[in-house]
């Protein structure tokens, strides 16, 4: 028999946060997402996103075992940008089950019922910045820091239940070129000076860049991302989240900010050290053991994620992206980094995919998100 359990208690959120990582347990592609994110994820007070966003989290039972989990996100602003009616399913997972797996879903588009919603799609997150989409491929490869794991079954679950797809991504792993590109180091110095950009990162460490142009950059990365699959602006007390993570966890020699003559953010790169061997074995957990191994990783890496690229919409297409490449590439030659991989650029951004054609690279994993109708009565009103 399967139950259903809405999370109310302190201890079924900890049912909850921990359950994914019991989950995976021995698997080595899965990396944990941080616990106290997990922990907080219902918490107004530690989870800045729940000003724009109403969530409710669910456990599903079966002969006295917990054997899955689901959080139902109405994402408000999404909707009021969109003009659609969606609620996103995420933090997904469960044993391959079609039961069980319904019943979780269930109880997210009930949710959805009760609030008048029409959709559900997923797995998305809060925003952007949240993890999201579903792999189907590339089941052999680790995870990200920014990104899901979920064992092959999944897809056939959610399309069984009626879902179809709806967004698609593709992550790379990028081969670097054993020396400097002098081609490249030449496009990039010709397109500052013709467009009168300047490189802040080289001038000041991380957390200076953070209090002087921080607000700044993410307005920008609003106005680039506007028009992707279900982009959300980051806003206000977000803002300030994710720019304390940019502090713990991003190295200026891995990053770029351009700045125009008035001062103003034009284009941000971000690749971020690879702390999942850092996570794994703390299974979430930062404890002071862990952040020291946090430190040396971010420090002295040997791995990195491509986190972000974005450049001002009045600035795309003229070469901006060279300048950020050439100094970060330039580093990671410098530095020795070992591998590179890129977290999820969709399938539908064909600008994004031409910025790498200058590297060597691969498609070593694909994800989507899936939507379904789930009211409609409201259709007919």
């Amino acid at each position: 028999m399967i139950k259903v359990i809405e999370v109310r208690t302190r201890g079924q959120m900890k049912e909850f946060a921990r359950f994914s990582e019991k989950f995976y347990r021995g698997c080595p592609y899965y990396v944990p997402s941080l616990y106290a994110d997990e922990i907080n994820v219902m918490n107004p007070r530690k989870n800045p996103s729940l000003v724009d966003c109403e969530i409710r989290c669910y456990l599903a039972e079966k002969d006295g075992k917990i054997v899955g989990r689901i959080a139902g996100i109405i994402q408000r602003k999404h909707n009021e940008i969109s003009g659609e009616k969606y609620i996103r399913f995420s933090r997904f997972d469960c044993i391959d089950d079609l039961e069980v797996a319904g019943a979780l879903i269930g109880a997210v588009e009930e949710f959805g019922r009760e609030r008048g919603m029409q959709f559900i799609h997923g797995p998305w997150g809060f925003n952007d910045m949240d993890r999201e989409g579903m792999l189907t491929e590339g089941f052999d490869r680790r995870s990200t820091y920014a990104t899901n794991y979920n064992y092959p079954y999944y897809e056939k679950l959610i399309k069984e239940l009626g879902f179809e797809d709806e967004s698609e991504w593709v992550e790379y792993s990028f081969g670097m070129p054993p020396k400097r590109s002098e081609k490249l180091e030449h496009i990039a110095e010709f397109t500052m000076r013709k467009l009168g950009l300047i490189e802040k990162a080289d001038s000041f460490p991380m957390k200076k860049l953070i209090s002087m142009y921080g607000r700044k950059a993410l307005a920008m990365v609003n106005q680039a991302y506007a028009a992707l699959d279900c982009y959300v602006p980051v806003e206000g007390a977000q803002m300030d989240d994710v720019l304390d993570q940019f502090a713990t966890i991003v190295n200026t020699r891995y990053f770029s900010l351009l700045t125009d003559k008035n001062d103003d953010v034009v284009a941000m790169g971000v690749l971020i050290p690879s702390i999942c061997d850092v996570l794994i074995d703390s299974r979430g957990h930062m404890t002071p053991k862990a952040i020291l191994k946090l430190l040396k990783a971010i420090s002295r890496p040997k791995e990195l994620e491509m986190a972000l690229v974005a450049v001002r919409p009045d600035y795309q297409k003229k070469g901006v992206n060279a300048i950020m490449m050439a100094r970060i590439i330039k580093n990671i030659i410098a530095d020795g980094i070992e591998k590179v991989e890129s977290n999820p650029e969709l399938v539908s951004n064909i600008d994004v995919q031409a910025q790498w054609a200058v590297l060597e690279r691969e498609i070593v994993k694909r994800r989507k998100c899936f939507m379904k109708k789930i009211n409609e009565k409201q259709d007919e009103k």
